[in-house]
């Protein structure tokens, strides 16, 4: 697997430029993500990864270059995470759309909200830190092409995803350490 490509940052740490993920051998829903010489497993969407990306098609958009955002966290479970990426503590009335109907679509909400939503504060710790992506939201979103790709946190046995990239807590608390808004996250297929 390649090496990921990483620069010095302002203070003197490392950024991670470049984090490459691909999919384990014989295994679709399980990924490989590789930074900073490290070689991290990850879960991917149930369905694997697509290069034809549809909402609810429970897939990892595949041959896609991702840029991160901003991350959510649970306050009341465990301490900010260091980033360089901006951080919103996440709040009980924060929401996702992913109602392709929507004026909202793929885009964050407060709740409560009428259309089909995520809901960011959950019960099952899944976005305690939450990555959001920017699959489908800049320069322009397209209708059903896939909403709420997050990087986040696995669930027990690396269980898939409805289409993010999930990771154990102490693998994404060490990658928010190294990444910043400059960061690109490859999905190799």
């Amino acid at each position: 697997m390649p090496e990921c490509t990483t620069t010095t940052g302002p203070i003197g740490r490392t950024v991670l430029r470049r984090l490459v993920v691909r999919r384990a051998p014989g295994r679709p829903s399980i990924g490989l993500l590789a930074a900073g010489g490290r070689v991290l497993p990850c879960a991917l969407g149930r369905s694997g990864t697509t290069t034809r990306k549809r909402e609810g098609d429970g897939a990892t958009p595949g041959y896609a270059v991702l840029r991160p955002l901003w991350a959510y966290w649970r306050a009341d479970r465990g301490g900010r995470p260091a980033t360089a990426l901006p951080v919103r503590r996440t709040a009980h009335t924060d929401g996702w759309c992913d109602a392709p109907g929507h004026p909202a679509y793929n885009r964050p909400v407060r709740l409560p909200f009428v259309a089909s939503h995520e809901t960011i504060w959950r019960t099952d710790h899944l976005y305690d830190i939450c990555v959001v992506l920017d699959w489908n939201v800049v320069p322009g979103r397209r209708r059903n092409a896939g909403s709420a790709i997050f990087m986040h946190l696995v669930r027990p046995g690396y269980a898939p995803t409805a289409g993010c990239i999930a990771l154990a807590r102490d693998d994404l608390v060490w990658l928010l350490a190294r990444m910043d808004r400059h960061t690109r996250i490859a999905v190799c297929g």
